[in-house]
């Protein structure tokens, strides 16, 4: 059985009266991708930096690798690697400088080149740092992450902001620390780069966990395969709205039936029958529908679902 490396026990975190983090557990195994998944301010920042220690907790506690983050928090930053949403970083300095800078806080330190090789920033290492794009700079902030050769690596929101490009890159790169053996714990809001990443997802949402599973067991306890979604006009009054509510709740084939303002999806196993349908029965009631389309089901769908909300609200 896969060794737990991070434990969380009932962490709890305050602001005033204002709750950020509610009483959460959840386990970490050793050499896996774990995803925290949640719109904006759902904890999921807060909650990585109790276990790193750089929040202390007002309940509960946090155990990384054997170490307890309040009472050996010197042990726990030895061995883990810490990228921040928002890093700053010393704009005249040259990457190879800063690195080395960082390199020097540690008693041990991973070789310069090779790291810079694996953050593809070795033709930048000259560079200062105010020079480099978006994505390399946050190829830079986790490359300092790993300079002390961490057990396990924090990566908060690292591809936010970024362009299809430099998000896909940073996606090779912690896929490429997974195979060697490192174990990431990664925050997002971006559904897709979850489904990719991330071995177990834990769902979060107001400061506590909605659901924790792998991105398929989450997927299948929506029950259906795919997903039939439309708009009705905005003018459309509470009436008929429930109207069209009712119809589709109906409709042969669908099992499950969400509806957000004027967005309404379908949930079924039989795309074929369910789209015929209702396209024929939306015709007969003299119902006008636009932005039709289908998909297969998605992670959205489940946190949806399970909050009544997306994961792309702020």
């Amino acid at each position: 059985m896969t060794n737990v490396i991070i434990e969380v026990d009932g962490l709890v975190k305050r602001y005033g009266k204002f709750t950020a983090v509610n009483g959460i557990h959840f386990k970490v195994r050793e050499g896996e991708v774990f995803g925290l998944l949640g719109p904006n301010g759902a904890g999921k920042t807060t909650t990585m930096e109790m276990i790193e220690g750089l929040r202390r907790p007002d309940e509960g506690k946090a155990v990384v690798a054997g170490f307890d983050t309040k009472k050996d928090l010197k042990k726990v930053k030895e061995i883990i690697g810490v990228q921040l949403q928002s890093t700053s970083l010393f704009d005249l300095l040259h990457v190879d400088e800063i690195i080395r800078m960082y390199a020097s806080f540690y008693p041990s330190a991973v070789p310069i080149e090779p790291l810079l090789d694996d953050m593809i920033l070795r033709d930048k290492m000259n560079e200062r740092v105010k020079n480099l794009s978006g994505g390399q700079k946050q190829r830079l902030a986790i490359a300092l992450a790993l300079v002390n050769d961490p057990k396990v690596v924090f990566l908060d929101e690292p591809t936010t902001g970024l362009d299809p490009q430099a998000r896909r890159t940073l996606w090779n790169i912690v896929l490429r620390l997974k195979e060697r053996g490192k174990t990431v714990v990664l925050s997002t809001h971006y559904m897709e780069e979850a489904h990719v990443l991330c071995d177990r997802i834990c769902l979060m949402d107001k400061g506590q966990i909605v659901a924790l599973d792998t991105p398929e067991q989450l997927v299948r306890s929506l029950q259906s395969d795919s997903a039939i979604e439309f708009r009705l006009p905005e003018r459309e009054d509470e009436a008929r709205k429930q109207e069209v509510l009712t119809l589709v709740q109906s409709l042969p084939d669908v099992k499950q039936v969400d509806q957000r303002k004027d967005t309404f999806v379908l949930y079924t196993d039989h795309l074929q029958n369910a789209l015929t349908a209702l396209i024929q029965q939306t015709a007969e009631q003299n119902i006008r529908i636009s932005d039709l389309q289908t998909r297969t089901a998605t992670l959205e769908d489940v946190f949806i679902q399970m909050t009544g909300r997306s994961l792309r609200e702020e």
